[in-house]
């Protein structure tokens, strides 16, 4: 089952954060606490989304978190999916699948033209599970990222 996430999930959902970055070997960059999650999820402005897969004896099984870009090339407004996991023992269970089929679904319904995300090279099972979906890799394209002093660093040039 899926479903939207309620303010009573934060708890879970911090956890299932926390589980994703150890899976990707990167738990020591997370700094995100549940009252941020709270905030970003369900305050006054709303700046992303989380959707809870859940297994047939209502266990939380995995989570999705999700916010809007947009296309000026589109015009329209897609989804970025910055977060996809499903708990090791869970996987298998069609959590995943149901999890991405969920969000194209919102897509296709509010006239989003995009659901996009990135998966690291490593990840040859994760990659492969996207790629039976139907998903490509943009291979056009690479993903530049600016944090901690560098950011800090630029930030103070303006």
């Amino acid at each position: 089952m899926i479903r939207t996430a309620v303010l009573a999930d934060v708890p879970v959902i911090h956890a299932l954060i926390r589980e994703l970055a150890e899976y990707e070997k990167s738990l020591d960059e997370v700094r995100t606490t549940p009252e941020q999650l709270a905030e970003a999820l369900f305050g006054e402005h709303p700046a992303a989304f989380a959707h809870i897969a859940e297994d047939a004896d209502g266990e939380v099984a995995g989570f999705a978190l999700w916010f809007l870009s947009f296309s000026t090339w589109r015009g329209v407004h897609g989804i970025h999916l910055e977060d996809l996991y499903v708990r090791p023992e869970a996987r298998g269970g069609g959590h995943g699948k149901a999890l991405l089929t969920e969000l194209a679904r919102l897509c296709v319904a509010r006239g989003y033209e995009r659901l996009e995300w990135s998966v690291l090279n490593w990840n040859r099972p994760t990659i492969d599970f996207y790629e039976s979906l139907g998903a490509r890799p943009q291979d056009e394209w690479s993903v530049y990222r600016l944090t901690d002093g560098a950011l800090a660093a630029l930030g103070r040039k303006a």
